[in-house]
């Protein structure tokens, strides 16, 4: 049935309970992750047999992600508009649609410039989901629940290595094109699952948690049942069958207004920036890394892939617990306290991932990686649920758009800056230290965002509880 998953476990919202809509749209919301970053991560594990077929340059290997990101940047913030005016869930399944449909046309290319096209359009499908994706999950989990629902979302950035061991194990047993074709089928029934998701009412979840609108029972005051999605914009009042009328939301500002109110939050623009820098790092460095341990260590396609896809998600997965546990630890404890683990995390483990780089044993060079991937999962579940706690419910969808917009840009250039320096230094490993240095700089600049995040977080709350 549509529109079945997500619904209040009470008949009410019960905003005593850490998932009043339940758990369901959260492991939506994680598939939905998981399938498009699998996607995203196989030209990384499928690269040299892609080169070896059309025999492109490094530099034409390393534009790829470059004019993909470049894009998506484009999408961001229209994404982030529309994911404050209609439907979240819908525009999640259709963009998911979308980029399956994309990933068959990149397995059945007949050139370099059509499949080059095919990335460029998937990148550009993917980022449009990227922010009605977090705003929803600020409506459907509180403060309480929020950074173990970010954590679990958008850990799967780094679970999609996934996709690097699948690319190179499916390339070398079979061809490159298999490995594309084969995530169509996964593609097609994620979007089907997401179509099933019910919208929640905006912003609602946190009005009744400033306000404590709750009844003994737990079941929120007031609150009735959500028995549609609601598109908006809702400038009158919105109807449901069998429920008394409910005030929509004003009407939302003009978009430049709104940007620039959500670009006007300190917490949120030295966060955005940092992981901007942090992503152009990581994207150059972890785009090439399964090439590295190709030329370098003289490791096979396929060990190559497996490894690389493998460290990276034992890394996240044990640097995801460890940044959970301090998050819930350090929040409220210490000034900033998410901010604190994840900013370390960021700091150290790049400091960490120099050191891998310079190992002449691919033993030596897997447990430095994989601890440095450890190190900066830290930040997972803890920056993202920073932001949603920074901006206010009306804005989250642009303010998530801003974050995707600008580590999409920073994440456009790494791969190409890699694939630059190796044909004229001769050298993959020089253009990869080279990153190293931004990636430094925004972990410092998220441990910088402590000075500001608990009073902007205060302005949403007191916000919400205006109405």
């Amino acid at each position: 049935m549509v529109g079945t998953l997500g619904s209040p476990r009470t008949g009410g919202i019960d905003v005593s309970s850490r998932a009043p809509f339940g758990w369901a749209p959260l492991v939506v919301l994680f598939i939905v992750g998981f399938v498009d970053r699998i996607e995203h991560n196989l030209l990384s594990g499928v690269l040299p047999a892609v080169q070896q077929e059309w025999g492109f340059s490094d530099t034409a290997a390393g534009s790829i992600p470059t004019a993909a990101a470049l894009a998506a940047a484009v999408v961001a913030l229209p994404a982030g508009y529309l994911a404050d005016r209609l439907s979240r869930t819908r525009i999640i399944a259709v963009v998911v649609f979308v980029w399956a449909i994309a990933t068959l046309g990149s397995g059945l290319a007949t050139g370099f410039v059509m499949f080059y096209l095919m990335r460029v359009l998937l990148a550009a499908a993917e980022n449009i989901d990227n922010p009605a994706s977090g705003s929803l999950l600020a409506d459907y989990y509180p403060p309480v629940s929020r950074a173990k629902a970010y954590g679990l979302t958008r850990v799967t950035t780094y679970l999609g290595g996934v996709g690097t061991l699948l690319g190179g194990v499916l390339a070398e047993a079979f061809s490159w094109r298999t490995a594309f074709l084969v995530m169509v089928v996964p593609g097609v029934l994620t979007a089907l699952l997401v179509w099933m998701l019910r919208e929640p009412r905006r912003g609602e979840l946190d009005r009744l948690v400033a306000t404590g609108d709750v009844t003994a029972t737990g079941t929120a005051t007031g609150a009735k049942p959500v028995t549609e999605p609601v598109t908006e914009p809702v400038t009158e009042p919105v109807t449901e069958p069998g429920a008394q009328p409910v005030t929509g939301p004003a009407a939302k500002p003009a978009f430049s207004r709104q940007l620039r109110q959500v670009a006007a939050i300190p917490t949120l623009v030295s966060v955005c920036v940092g992981l901007s820098l942090l992503t152009l790092g990581l994207a150059g460095i972890f785009y090439w890394l399964p090439t590295f341990m190709v030329r370098t260590l003289g490791v096979g396609t396929a060990a190559a892939g497996s490894l690389s896809g493998l460290i990276t998600v034992a890394g996240t997965l044990t640097g995801t617990l460890i940044g959970s546990w301090l998050g819930r630890k350090w929040h409220g404890t210490r000034k900033g306290g998410r901010l604190l683990a994840g900013g370390s995390g960021i700091t150290a483990g790049s400091l960490v991932l120099a050191g891998a780089l310079a190992m002449e044993s691919i033993a030596a060079m897997t447990a430095l990686v994989l601890l440095a991937c450890s190190l900066m999962s830290i930040a997972i579940p803890n920056m993202t649920a920073c932001l949603a706690d920074v901006v206010p419910a009306a804005a989250r969808g642009l303010g998530f758009a801003v974050l995707q917009l600008l580590i999409t840009v920073g994440g456009a250039f790494g791969s190409l800056i890699v694939g630059i320096a190796s044909d004229r230094l001769g050298s993959l490993s020089a253009g990869m230290y080279i990153l190293v240095i931004p990636m430094v700089v925004g972990g410092l600049l998220t441990l910088g965002a402590r000075a500001s995040f608990e009073r902007d977080a205060r302005k949403v709350m007191e916000e919400a509880a205006r109405g």
